[in-house]
């Protein structure tokens, strides 16, 4: 893209990020992140979205959604893929160690492209298989955007969370919350998201340990 038309569409964008709702601050990182994934989606297929506006609605303003219900100080995002939402919840909040997991290499690889680009340095990226990761303080937080249904999540990644700590699995409907949850694990809550302009329902499950 010559740099005249570049510039015209980082302008673009940025201005249809401030119509969305994006926090002003982190405007500049979101426009960055887009370009970038948009440029490696055309040969690595990182995500079957296409176009940096259809991205920011349906990628990035969903990853927004979840902060409320952060927890703690280190947070792992399971699956992380394009840095949904690890990545994006990073460049909202500065104060939390992010660690971005994924299993397939070219993912892991742009996420450490992304990482650099956008200088993130509370934000690591991590090849590997969440059954095989092993941390021994465990995180915070544990969350994921399209990885498993909740009893799958809670059995793969329940060992990845902290004493004390919750995962958060971002879901469409509440249906998948109707199968149980492993054993020791019970659901704190299952809250509505608040996604702008998103026209299909989208909630999210916060999963705690059991200690009735």
């Amino acid at each position: 893209m010559p740099g005249g038309e570049l510039e015209a569409w980082r302008a673009q964008l940025t201005a249809t990020c401030a119509t969305r709702g994006v926090p002003p601050a982190i405007i500049p990182g979101v426009v960055r992140y887009l370009e970038l994934l948009e440029r490696w989606n055309r040969v690595h297929n990182l995500t079957a979205v296409r176009g940096a506006e259809a991205m920011l609605d349906r990628h990035v303003l969903d990853s927004l959604s979840v902060q409320p219900w952060l927890h703690g100080d280190r947070v792992l995002d399971v699956g992380s893929g394009a840095g949904l939402p690890g990545l994006i919840l990073a460049l909202a909040d500065r104060e939390r160690a992010y660690c971005l997991l994924d299993s397939a290499l070219k993912r892991v690889r742009f996420l450490r492209a992304a990482i650099a680009e956008l200088e993130l340095e509370h934000v690591t990226a991590v090849h590997a298989r969440i059954e095989d990761l092993r941390e021994a303080a465990g995180f915070a937080t544990v969350v994921s955007r399209a990885f498993a249904a909740p009893p799958e999540f809670v059995r793969r990644a329940g060992h990845g969370v902290a004493p004390g700590g919750r995962l958060l699995a971002m879901l469409g409907g509440v249906e998948a919350t109707e199968a149980p949850l492993p054993p020791g694990w019970r659901y704190r809550a299952v809250e509505p998201l608040q996604v702008p302009g998103a026209s299909t329902r989208r909630h999210i499950a916060i999963i705690e340990r059991d200690v009735s």
